[in-house]
């Protein structure tokens, strides 16, 4: 396996945390939906090469399995947005540690991948890493995880975004695999930006009139960068590395955001649990 998909992967993840981070602070003075959308928009000046430049040849599969992730990609993206308006960073963001777990099984299936026995016990450590993350939180017995993340409408956010970015991951991986990481990029961003602008506007449509005098666009451009940068390194690094190894190693944003989520939310801290899921992380990827 090339190793090249370790710095990448780690410099995608630290983007993603940035982007996180920046844009939380964003949503406490502005439109969670108008923030969304103009953290995204920009991509859509990724696709400008494909009208400058030579078109690149568009298999029927490779179409099939962007048609089938983009849908969910928007849903996960407004799922993702309210996740981190409605909780801290370090009850939310963990949960994504989770979507490694559920990767053990959809590209066995679709991608013929195979996990380890060591990148097993890693995942073991994943799981329970986040279910010590709640148990911190309450303390009334070995049900108080449940009762956490009843609790925290952004932490069951955030597990359904783990959930979708189990098939999203593996079915970018095969629309990559039938074309380039540069290719799919320009057209799976750009396309996910006008898919998701009409609810956008629709949802912001009061604020919208003073988009360009709230500061709101001012505070999305950063966030939109890192986001921008995140998915062209992702694309790169999953192109080269298994699915479930790779989303493993990005999720060490978990601890970027945890330190993000400290230093500017000034938000409690869960290091030890985070840590145990990114030993986790270590497992998986030396498994491989």
């Amino acid at each position: 396996m090339n190793l090249l998909w370790l710095p990448l992967t780690l410099l995608s993840a630290l983007f993603l945390a940035t982007s996180d981070a920046l844009t939380k602070k964003a949503l406490a003075r502005h439109n969670d939906y108008l923030v969304m959308w103009l953290r995204l928009l920009p991509t859509v000046a990724l696709a400008l090469p494909l009208f400058f430049g030579e078109r690149p040849y568009l298999s029927r599969d490779f179409i099939t399995c962007v048609g089938l992730a983009l849908p969910l990609e928007a849903v996960a993206f407004v799922l993702y947005i309210k996740a981190l308006k409605l909780s801290p960073l370090n009850l939310t963001l963990p949960f994504l540690s989770l979507t490694p777990v559920f990767l053990l099984v959809v590209p066995a299936i679709v991608l013929k991948e195979r996990i380890s026995f060591i990148g097993g016990a890693g995942v073991l450590l994943v799981a329970a890493g986040s279910y010590l993350l709640n148990l911190q939180k309450g303390r009334h017995g070995v049900l108080a995880p449940l009762k956490a993340i009843r609790e925290e409408k952004g932490s069951l956010f955030m597990i359904a975004v783990a959930v979708i970015y189990t098939f999203t991951s593996t079915l970018g991986k095969r629309a990559i695999a039938l074309s380039s990481p540069l290719t799919f990029t320009e057209i799976y961003l750009p396309a996910l930006a006008l898919l998701i602008t009409p609810l956008a506007l629709y949802k912001g449509r009061r604020e919208l009139s003073a988009i360009t005098k709230d500061g709101a666009i001012r505070a999305a451009a950063l966030p939109a960068l890192c986001y921008a940068l995140q998915a062209i390194s992702h694309s790169y690094a999953i192109d080269i590395a298994n699915v479930a190894y790779m989303i493993a190693v990005k999720r060490t944003s978990l601890l970027f955001g945890v330190l993000y989520g400290r230093v500017l939310f000034r938000e409690e801290g869960r290091l030890f649990s985070t840590i145990l899921m990114l030993i986790g992380v270590f497992l998986i990827v030396i498994g491989g």
